[in-house]
């Protein structure tokens, strides 16, 4: 499935395995496909490669934050480049958020920085493992801060990026949506938390009366189990509620999806490893599933 316009992907933290994943691209079918933004010194000669130096020295294992800035201009600069028609879609290699914040740059992850790049006012999360489908209500908070974030008007604006984009981007004509509870049992009735009967169940009565094929608020514990019945996604209301299913299902070769941008944007579901980088043990599967679907959404 061949593009008109390259992808482009974010080669990320320098002493991780990002580095590592974007070579591998150049003896696998998607070379053709892609431009690299990185450091050409730490990557495969046989890539195309938009050359960003970083000022400090990169060692494995050992990140920097004074290399900090590049990463954020390469991720600047590929932005850009699929704002502007340059490029199909973006696919980022992991980032160390703590490292960027110790640079003295507010950080708080990829799909923040993405949406404040491309004027979003409301980015959504989406794990992608074969056809399971989990997006997330809400992302990177405290578990304490969760319920106040999760209000009426918060959740139809979720729901509506999520139903929009698995039909443009996933061209699904009519999504199927699941939507999980926020408390054990989607709340018993009331009695283990108020936000399921006050909060979720109204927004789901609303959207469904407008057309929008949804079912919940289900106990998350059951969402995900064949009694919950066929669906093209399930929204789960917090990180740890939704991606631990995801991740059992597909690890090493799940992506991430960014919906509600103005372009595609997909990435690996695992982060820098320092551990291993510059091993030789890095696991490209989540890599070269991020390209392939990113091909598939940009082809949409």
């Amino acid at each position: 499935m061949a593009l008109n316009k390259p992808l482009v992907v974010t080669a990320g933290e320098p002493a991780g395995i990002g580095p590592e994943l974007c070579s591998a691209i150049a003896d696998s079918r998607f070379a053709s496909e892609v431009v690299v933004i990185g450091d050409a010194s730490l990557l495969d000669a046989r890539l195309r490669v938009v050359d960003m130096p970083f000022p400090a020295p990169v060692i494995a294992g050992k990140p920097d934050s004074r290399n900090a800035a590049t990463l954020l201009d390469g991720l600047t600069l590929a932005v850009r480049g699929c704002l502007d028609g340059s490029y199909s879609g973006l696919v980022t290699a992991p980032l160390a958020k703590s490292v960027i914040a110790d640079s003295g740059v507010p950080f708080t992850g990829h799909t923040e920085f993405l949406a404040e790049l491309t004027g979003t006012a409301l980015p959504v999360m989406l794990l992608v493992a074969g056809d399971l489908r989990v997006a997330l209500a809400s992302t990177h908070l405290p578990l304490r801060e969760v319920p106040d974030y999760i209000t009426t008007q918060r959740l139809e604006d979720v729901l509506r990026v999520l139903h929009a984009d698995l039909r443009a981007k996933f061209g699904i004509e009519q999504p199927e949506i699941v939507v999980c509870g926020l408390n054990p049992h989607a709340g018993e009735g009331g009695h283990l938390g108020s936000e399921d009967e006050a909060i979720i169940a109204p927004v789901i009565r609303s959207l469904s009366q407008q057309g929008m094929k949804l079912r919940g608020p289900l106990p998350a514990d059951t969402a995900f189990t064949p009694a919950a019945g066929h669906h093209d996604a399930v929204l789960a209301m917090y990180h740890d509620q939704g991606l631990p299913v995801l991740k059992y299902a597909g690890f090493g070769h799940a992506v991430n999806v960014t919906l509600g941008l103005p372009i595609v944007r997909t990435s690996v579901d695992h982060g820098t490893a320092f551990d291993i980088a510059g091993k030789g043990k890095a696991d490209t599967g989540s890599m070269m599933a991020a390209i392939e679907l990113a091909i598939k959404l940009a082809s949409h």
